[in-house]
């Protein structure tokens, strides 16, 4: 069961719903995964996740492009050098490359899921029914199994984590926990 939302801008979106999603779910709780993926568009979320992968790669190919200098003599400024400088510079260049896109990583998966947060209580705003987005959020995931060979670079596009559900997954998911959710929703009512 899935539906999601691409495009660049509103007037260039489209939404997509899956035959299984549309057989599964009652009118309103279809209506409220509507509003959710709508809320995505209305809120350019497309665009704002487009502009953090950019960053987010840019972040990872700086690291590489100053490790990469430095390793190769880019950082040595004459042959007199003790090299105590240099091995510091080496040291801090090697944990910038190693942990800078992972924190990078890290920041864009947390700005992930809380434009799912948004799009929820947005959709909840807009057909003024939150329980339905709620009631179709745990079918999805009473239903939902995990997808073998679900790709991370399509996770976004799924409304609910294709991955297999553990502790540390909610830190590299795309999207909050399923139960989270629909308490957030229920506390709208």
């Amino acid at each position: 069961l899935n539906a999601f939302a691409t495009g660049r801008d509103p007037e260039h979106a489209s939404i997509a719903f899956t035959s299984g999603i549309i057989e599964a779910l009652e009118n309103e709780e279809l209506e409220g995964v509507a509003a959710h993926e709508l809320s995505h568009v209305k809120n350019y979320d497309i665009r704002v996740m487009t502009i953090v992968v950019v960053l987010v790669g840019a972040i990872a190919l700086i690291s590489d492009m100053f490790f990469r200098m430095h390793f190769f003599g880019g950082g040595r400024r004459s042959n007199n050098d003790s090299g105590k400088a240099g091995g510091i510079i080496m040291i801090v260049g090697i944990v910038l490359l190693i942990l800078s896109p992972i924190i990078a990583e890290l920041i864009k998966l947390a700005i992930s899921r809380k434009r799912e947060y948004l799009a929820d209580a947005s959709g909840a705003l807009l057909t003024r029914y939150p329980e339905g987005l709620a009631r179709a959020l745990e079918k999805i995931s009473a239903s939902s199994a995990t997808l073998p060979h679900a790709s991370a670079a399509t996770a976004h596009l799924f409304i609910s984590n294709p991955f297999k559900k553990g502790s540390v997954s909610g830190l590299f998911s795309t999207h909050p926990p399923m139960k989270d959710r629909v308490e957030k929703l229920r506390g709208m009512v």
